[in-house]
């Protein structure tokens, strides 16, 4: 028998309740967490046999628990999420992901280092009418979607720490985007506070897509009565999905069409088609396929990049609010090629190459540009305005200061330094007085050692670890000794090359030849003449 895994819901308020009864039933709900005694005691009491937590960081340090929950009020889901993500937690976080485009890129980017499972409650994913809807509009069924409109309306729950666009709508919004198949180009959205003037109670949403697809989204916690309703209009057909209605009438198609008799148009009405759909509780299902992913290893249908698109989305809708429905365009998202831990410090104006690896507490400054495939150990400072090539290694400790140009493939030891002044004082600005240091391709810089500013590292030296380099050094040169000097040459591979009579050296390891030439090692395939 496969073991379940271990669950705990923090939160057991107003919706949390209903997640703890769904995994308590799935047999996997092992503990629950809230700041409300009454609440913990109301849960113990109708589902037996659960530990009680009161605070997060007592659950997150119990090893025993495999995945947690999280159905807090939105603005602690970050913060929740990321304290559980890096305890090693799965997460199942309910709408919306944060309330900061940038909070829900750290915890996608968070949940990938860490290799953890991150879901998103948008339930309606989960929800057969959805399901068809997808299948019809996959099929082709519907014609070209030419526009949604959906409603989210009631006389319920009244929230305060947040606005009904944010309550509301993610549900919604998660669904069109999924329906569409993309985010749109841009947005527009009006707000009106009844109950408190800074608080939204009413919102209306616009969405236009590239396709030239509409959608809008009213949402609404002062109506008078429930409305779940979601529109879909098709070049050959309607859909009609009302969660309120029976499961027998849940989805309806209308196969409406217009008629142009005499030049006029006509619209002609069909009979309504009701689509058949299996009975059962979408929540459960969300909560199962949460298991599933546990368990599997697999990316959630509603994942952390699924959410931070929702995300992106609400956040563009809410500035259009504040600006009075003035629209918004959605810049694309570009999609991040290279690693940085939740640590590092990137800012503005900074160039980072695929595949290259930021660590613990590194630093890259303004107009920085960083080459693909480069690793950077931790408590890295590279720039303002450093140019770093491609496939370089840099080990823990290392600032890598204005004025230092580094080419490709080159390796730098842990607690190497540059310097980019000769004559510093503290109370003296020199900021225009840096002179150039270049490290050409391929050279590498042992630990401890010193690159005092002003001078070139040819293409292969090799500078030993502790050394002090004051002047430039030739190509495949080998470097020692405070000051450096000059103690024989390397091959590219790094390797001594003893030269015979006749100036030829031989890497066995490398498997190639090299010449000195007035001075100089030249690889033998590099030469041009004898």
């Amino acid at each position: 028998m496969i073991k379940k895994p271990s669950v705990a819901v923090i939160g057991c308020g107003y919706w949390g309740k209903n997640l703890v009864r769904n995994f308590y039933e799935l047999g996997a709900l092992k503990a629950i967490c809230d700041v409300s005694s009454a609440n913990l005691h109301a849960m113990s009491a109708q589902y037996s046999g659960l530990i009680e937590y009161s605070d997060v960081q007592t659950l997150l340090a119990d090893e025993t628990i495999d995945a947690v929950v999280i159905a807090s009020p939105a603005v602690l889901h970050f913060n929740i999420a990321k304290q559980a993500l890096l305890a090693g937690k799965d997460v199942f976080v309910e709408k919306p992901l944060a309330l900061e485009v940038a909070e829900g890129e750290v915890l996608v980017e968070l949940a990938k280092s860490q290799g953890r499972i991150l879901m998103v409650g948008h339930l309606l994913h989960y929800h057969p009418a959805v399901t068809a809807l997808k299948e019809l509009i996959g099929r082709g069924e519907l014609g070209k979607l030419q526009y949604i409109y959906s409603n989210r309306l009631n006389f319920g729950k009244i929230r305060r720490e947040e606005n009904s666009l944010w309550s509301f709508a993610p549900h919604d919004i998660s669904v069109v985007l999924g329906l569409i198949g993309g985010e749109p180009k841009s947005v527009s959205a009006k707000g009106h506070g009844y109950l408190h003037q800074q608080i939204a109670d009413v919102t209306m949403s616009q969405m236009t897509f590239d396709s030239g697809i509409n959608a809008h989204i009213f949402v609404s916690w002062l109506h008078p009565f429930k409305e779940q309703k979601l529109i879909i209009v098709g070049s050959q057909k309607m859909a009609v999905f009302d969660d309120t209605l029976p499961w027998s009438e849940k989805l309806a198609l209308y196969s409406h069409t217009v008629q142009w008799p005499s030049g006029i148009p006509e619209a002609v009405k069909a009979e309504v088609e009701y689509q058949p759909l299996e009975v059962c509780e979408p929540l459960k299902s969300e909560c199962q396929h949460f298991l599933d992913c546990v368990l599997k290893r697999d990316r959630p249908v509603t994942d952390g990049e699924e959410g931070l698109q929702g995300l992106r989305v609400l956040a563009a809708l809410q500035r259009s609010m504040e600006c009075e429905g003035k629209s918004v365009e959605l810049k694309p998202l570009a999609k991040q090629t290279y690693y940085a831990h939740e640590t590092a410090i990137i800012d503005d104006h900074v160039s980072i190459g695929e595949r290259t690896k930021l660590w613990h507490f590194t630093h890259v400054l303004p107009h920085t540009k960083i080459g693909q495939a480069c690793s950077f150990g931790q408590n890295c400072v590279i720039g303002p305005k450093v140019s770093i090539g491609d496939g370089v290694k840099v080990q823990n400790n290392v600032s890598i200061y204005e004025g230092v140009e580094i080419e490709d493939d080159v390796f730098l030891g842990p607690s190497m330094v540059f310097t980019n002044v000769t004559n510093p004082r503290s109370f003296i600005i020199r900021k225009d007085e840096f002179k150039k240091t270049l490290l050409k391709k391929g050279c590498s810089v042992g630990a401890n050692a010193t690159i005092v500013c002003g001078v070139t590292l040819g293409e292969y030296a090799f500078v030993g670890a502790g050394a002090v380099v004051t002047k430039d050094v030739l190509p495949h040169a080998l470097m020692v000794g405070m000051p450096a000097r000059q103690v024989g040459w390397v091959s590219r591979a790094g390797n001594n090359l003893a030269f015979n009579d006749e100036g030829v050296a031989f890497d066995h390891k490398e498997g190639a030849s090299y010449a000195l030439k007035n001075g100089c090692v030249v690889h033998i395939l590099d030469s041009v003449e004898a």
